[in-house]
């Protein structure tokens, strides 16, 4: 596997309950929520000129639809981190707890090392596949007790390990209120 690149990035909840992301690199993002309250599909716009939706499905798999209509997968792997493509990329949620101890995971040179190829998101999901995953999440959300958390924001901290689940940076699953267990 490749070298990982890891790039940083911290939210801020606006006034209208959006999310404005910037990350290390220069590249900024304004997010909400699609639809309604409890949605897993955040809309975003970038300052590249850059569009689409980000939608969390079940097993932790994020689907990045672009408004060319171009479909990546992503994986968000816990303490602040998702996993984009084949492990080019970590994306590292600054915000939260489960940020901070990514942050120290990459400090110590372990963010990329502890990449696994079980990690990896899929290179391509059929729809029949991707409605599994999203039947999954939402039995996953009822069993719960919750609605899910709210939806997925594109970043990455996770939920199985103990941390917050930052894919959902900035709203809770009731209303439009900050979260920092949301949207990441």
């Amino acid at each position: 596997m490749n070298r990982t690149q890891e790039i940083g990035y911290t939210d801020e909840l606006l006034a209208d309950a959006s999310v404005h992301r910037r990350y290390e690199d220069g590249r900024e993002e304004w997010r909400s929520r699609s639809g309604t309250a409890g949605s897993s599909v955040v809309t975003w716009h970038d300052n590249r000129g850059a569009a689409g939706t980000d939608e969390l499905l079940g097993d932790r798999i994020i689907k990045r639809t672009l408004s060319d209509g171009t479909v990546v997968y992503a994986r968000d792997i816990g303490y602040g981190r998702t996993l984009w493509g084949r492990g080019e990329t970590v994306l590292v949620n600054r915000s939260s707890f489960g940020g901070t101890m990514g942050a120290l995971l990459a400090g110590l040179g372990l963010a990329a090392l502890a990449v696994t190829a079980a990690q990896l998101p899929p290179e391509s999901l059929t729809p029949e596949e991707e409605e599994a995953l999203r039947q999954q999440a939402q039995n996953q959300a009822s069993s719960s007790g919750g609605d899910g958390g709210g939806g997925y924001d594109g970043g990455g901290d996770g939920g199985e390990d103990g941390d917050d689940h930052a894919w959902e940076v900035g709203w809770d699953g009731g209303d439009d209120t900050w979260s920092d267990d949301d949207f990441g």
